[in-house]
């Protein structure tokens, strides 16, 4: 069964940061790039970042480059969101999404297939 688990995220002022979680099993998880995106209450899904694959190219929301670092390690399945200068319009729930290519596209939303249930990251000001 394919899983991917979100985790890490919580409560933080603004300026803080949060490292965020996304354990994948069910799949070869090297055959695959993995996205984050986010929904906020009102608001349309949002495209954070993607990591290719082989971790040898990523992609960024221009809202977050910058602040925002994505990761991989394939070895424990597992991949990262580093989130630094956190503001509170990144106020959101938080989720990892497979993707069914080896490489991020800017259509990568609209084609993951699997997804996570979520974390809730909440900036105060």
């Amino acid at each position: 069964e394919v899983q991917v688990v979100e985790s890490g995220g919580g409560l933080v002022q603004a300026g803080g940061s949060l490292r965020l979680s996304c354990a994948a099993s069910g799949f070869t998880f090297d055959d695959y790039a993995i996205g984050w995106f986010r929904l906020a209450p009102g608001q349309e899904r949002e495209s954070v970042s993607c990591i290719s694959s082989s971790d040898t190219s990523t992609d960024y929301a221009a809202s977050v480059k910058g602040r925002f670092t994505i990761s991989r390690d394939n070895a424990k399945k597992t991949v990262y969101l580093q989130m630094n200068s956190l503001e509170p319009e990144d106020t959101a729930v938080y989720y990892c999404a497979r993707i069914p290519w080896t490489r991020c596209s800017y259509s990568w939303l609209s084609a993951m297939d699997y997804w996570g249930k979520g974390t809730l990251v909440t900036v105060s000001s």
